[in-house]
């Protein structure tokens, strides 16, 4: 590639204003917004600067009066069948880790009681059905011209169990009415339910002896030649060490990246973890290194990356006992992450950790160290 071609590139990627284009974050959250009954129809994939997103916002500003005149609140909207249709339409669209954390902390400040593995439970009967960027070469403006995130919703309510039509959004009208107009217009890029990627939707709560409180993966973003991974730990305390070493040549083939204190307490915010999982595609190791973090991804992340390990390693967690050389193995299919330690080891382990001295002592990000929660409950406050 020349110096031209890379220019050309680069001034073409990102060519307006306007959220990432692929199922990341910014998208992921939009998209859910649309299931949560929280937004109106097409807010999840309009381009920013069409004429039908200005229109959205406006119709958004009325529609929001309409609602505080008749005192309809989001609590009067969002319950745990809510949830549960969020996390159903984040497995049709296989979206961001980081809606778990979010959609958690939703359902924390709506004071319902949210077990994570419920997540798992909804993957299983909801099948992956748009495959977008960073996944697959579709955009999310193929989606919306392909029927959109209301043409997802819809098909999911053919699927019997798989959501909850009957319940009530900010239109007034019950979450299938709200959508049932909706067609795909295209079947590849929304697939239907007779011909999905795959019978079990795209994001992955794993436990184990790593993970005793859950981690996430976005399972829909691995390889499919890849349904259990195992391999020799090398350990890193921060993301910046890791990157240093990656960029080095350190990490080979058959390693698992372990990057540990960088989770709500640790990090302290928890830091996406794009640099470190760009860095090993780019360098041609996306399906022989994995990379686990008690930290977060960008949704951009693909490949073996598992985030959100909880306990997180500032709170004592397992991930904090893992040492270089260590075996691990990453099961897919049976949704377990284990290191491959006896327990007796693990347990001397933990009697030998010694806490480590906190990166800020002072200030806010001091203070919410102190206060904040591991991913596996959102990363929220304690108080």
């Amino acid at each position: 590639m020349t110096r031209e071609e890379l220019l050309e590139i680069e001034q073409s990627a990102c060519p307006t204003c306007g959220s990432c284009s692929g199922m990341f974050t910014a998208n992921s959250m939009n998209s859910l917004m649309e299931m949560l009954g929280l937004a109106l129809p097409g807010n999840g994939t309009m381009v920013a600067t069409s004429e039908g997103r200005h229109q959205l916002i406006k119709d958004a500003a009325k529609h929001l009066m309409t609602l505080i005149e008749k005192d309809i609140r989001p609590r009067d909207i969002v319950t745990k069948d809510t949830i549960d249709d969020a996390f159903a339409l984040d497995m049709a669209m296989g979206g961001s880790t980081n809606t778990v954390l979010h959609t958690l902390a939703i359902a924390n400040e709506a004071e319902i009681d949210y077990d994570l593995n419920r997540i798992n439970e909804v993957a299983e009967r909801v099948p992956y059905l748009c495959k977008i960027s960073p996944a697959s070469d579709y955009s999310m403006d193929d989606v919306h011209h392909a029927g959109g995130v209301s043409a997802i919703i819809k098909e999911l309510c053919s699927i019997e169990g798989a959501i909850n039509p009957d319940r009530i959004t900010i239109t007034g009208k019950s979450l299938y009415d709200t959508h049932k107009h909706a067609e795909i217009t295209n079947d590849e890029v929304i697939r239907r339910k007779d011909n999905p990627y795959s019978p079990v939707g795209g994001l992955s709560i794993l436990y184990g002896n790593l993970a005793p409180d859950g981690a996430v993966i976005k399972v829909g973003a691995v390889d499919p030649s890849i349904s259990v991974f195992e391999g020799e730990a090398i350990v890193f305390e921060s993301q910046e060490e890791a990157q240093k070493e990656i960029d080095a040549g350190t990490v080979k083939a058959g390693h698992v990246v372990v990057i540990r204190y960088e989770g709500p307490k640790g990090g302290p915010g928890m830091p996406e973890m794009l640099a470190p999982t760009s860095a090993i595609v780019g360098r041609g190791l996306g399906k022989d290194v994995a990379l686990l973090t008690d930290g977060r991804f960008s949704g951009a992340s693909r490949g073996v990356s598992i985030g959100h390990i909880s306990p997180e390693a500032a709170e004592g967690g397992p991930i904090a006992f893992v040492e270089n050389g260590d075996k691990i193995k990453i099961d897919l299919p049976n949704r377990t992450l284990e290191l491959l330690v006896s327990d007796d080891e693990l347990a001397k382990r933990k009697t030998d950790w010694v806490e480590p001295e906190p990166k800020v002592k002072k200030g806010y990000l001091a203070r919410y160290s102190k206060l904040v929660t591991s991913a596996n409950t959102g990363g929220v406050m304690k108080i």
